[in-house]
């Protein structure tokens, strides 16, 4: 059963995936008039702006940091590592492809959620793609099986793994049992997720900027200790990337293939851009401005964070540390802990042991919530959502205590599957989000501060629930009936900002 799952996802990823989620980049970015290039300083600004919300509801800066939490783990540390291990360090400049071109898919599928989000009637909302495969295409059945594949993915395989790299990690360097770590494990997480969203985002937001940063100022230090060789590691990224390196007769062994698999595959597992499960947490939100676009372009800063800042710090270090050329045959985190190791001392491996921890409980714990999201699609059910997070508590446990190494197939190829339904939904559903930015864009343009009205939209206005984006629509609607359904003149004269010289308006802050 292995052999033939195996199988059935290399060529889902072989002949599939990669075309398939290079093609949606180049063509969402395109038709975005490069949005994660344009928006790319405002997306920091209007993030940091959005951090106060009225009572109840969850900030664009908590979802975000939700987001992150399930994006940052052992896809972070184990798996840049495990890339580049296969791929050689060519597989690096195909992670930062990925990234780039895959903002701009993580734009669409984020404001999709956005736009089709579910009110909870308690100041807070769910969604993701299942939510718009119904809501927008009236396909339930395909809702269900996306809904199905992420909670099986996330939900549980991803839950496992986190929660075996964590014990791992933990067992090598202490005389504690693994048992007695797992059943730790398994109590933290059953205190945060069964106290609901408002705990997970508030614990997201604190836990993961803290966490990333330390691991950026980490790789920074390594980068400065080893500043010199920088130039040759960018050369070795380059060279193997495009096999420069062996077309010349040095190469050690990797292909351009090799390379571009491992970096494709490496860099989706690590920030799901265009899979999925982003926007489980993109729908919580109530963004400011009051606007679905605005969570989406917040929503590409959670890409460029992942992979281009913390992948590439792995990178780094590995590549930085001469381990590949010693003959080992370490691979995954045991390379990433040995690569510090190396360079710092001792305590880089404690460290690296510190941050798989934090990393993998805070994915765990996000991981949860796009499962716990997807369940209440398919059957909203409390009794069965009780169920959901026992199984969850207990899975963590079971993970932390199992070998794992037929669970990476099937999350392979769950994850692989899951992407492949997003991707053709997000291309079919890209004009209404495309639109939408339209909106963005000329608001800003006319100086205001973009406010979203659903009137003006009719196949939205048709599609999205009544019970969500209403503010905007109560504002004196000044169009006429034939008029273009982009123009900025939703937005009443009291929303108007003073006209700045680029995209990167200046935003006041809520308070």
């Amino acid at each position: 059963m292995s052999g033939m799952i195996d199988a059935i996802t290399s060529v889902l990823w072989g002949y599939l995936l990669i075309y398939l989620l290079l093609g949606a980049g180049v063509y969402f970015t395109l038709r975005s008039r490069f949005v994660q290039i344009r928006y790319f300083i405002h997306a920091w600004k209007i993030m940091f702006a959005s951090r106060r919300t009225e009572k109840n509801e969850v900030s664009s800066f908590q979802a975000l940091c939700t987001s992150l939490a399930a994006h940052v783990g052992t896809g972070n540390l184990a798996g840049v590592a495990i890339a580049i291990y296969i791929g050689g360090p060519g597989a690096v400049f195909w992670m930062w492809v990925v990234a780039l071109l895959g903002m701009s898919s993580s734009y669409i599928e984020n404001t999709l959620a956005q736009l089709y989000k579910t009110n909870n009637n308690d100041g807070t909302f769910r969604g993701g793609p299942a939510y718009y495969i119904q809501k927008a295409l009236g396909l339930r059945w395909l809702g269900m099986l996306f809904s199905s594949l992420l909670l099986i993915t996330f939900g549980f395989v991803f839950n496992m793994v986190h929660a075996n790299s964590v014990a791992a990690s933990v067992s090598v360097y202490t005389d504690i049992s693994i048992e007695y770590i797992g059943l730790f494990f398994a109590l933290i997480t059953c205190l945060i997720i069964f106290r609901g969203i408002h705990t997970i985002t508030r614990f997201a937001e604190i836990v993961v900027p803290f966490m990333a940063l330390g691991y950026f100022l980490i790789a920074m230090v390594v980068v400065l200790m080893r500043l010199e060789d920088i130039p040759a590691v960018l050369s070795l990224i380059i060279s193997h990337a495009f096999g420069l390196e062996q077309a010349v007769g040095g190469g050690i062994g990797y292909s351009v293939a090799q390379a571009v698999m491992q970096g494709v595959k490496r860099g989706l597992f690590s920030n799901e851009a265009g899979m999925g499960s982003g926007p489980n947490a993109a729908a919580t939100a109530t963004p400011w401005p009051h606007h679905p676009a605005a969570q989406g372009i917040i929503s590409m800063t959670s890409v460029f964070i992942d992979t281009i800042v913390i992948c590439t710090a792995t990178a780094a270090i590995v590549l930085l540390s001469g381990q590949l050329e010693t003959g080992n045959t370490l691979n995954g985190i045991q390379l990433t802990q040995a690569s510090l190791g190396s360079i710092v001392g001792p305590w880089g491996a404690w460290f690296i042991t510190g941050a798989v921890i934090l990393f993998g409980f805070t994915s765990v714990v996000a991981n949860y919530y796009y499962g716990e999201s997807n369940l209440l699609f398919m059957k909203n059910n409390r009794k069965l959502l009780f169920l959901y997070r026992l199984a969850v508590v207990t899975l963590v446990y079971l993970g932390a205590v199992s070998s794992l190494e037929s669970v990476w197939i099937l999350a392979d190829l769950s994850m692989g599957l899951m992407a492949l339904i997003n991707l053709v939904v997000i291309v079919l559903l890209s004009g209404p989000a495309l639109q939408v930015l339209k909106d963005y864009d000329q608001q800003l343009q006319a100086g205001k501060t973009p406010v979203f009205n659903r009137k003006h939209f009719p196949f939205l206005n048709q599609t999205i629930d009544s019970d969500v984006w209403t503010s905007g629509s109560d504002e004196p609607d000044d169009l006429d009936e034939g008029s273009d359904s982009t123009s900025s003149e939703a937005t009443p004269p009291e929303t108007a900002l003073p006209k700045a010289a680029d995209d990167t308006n200046q935003l006041p802050d809520r308070s």
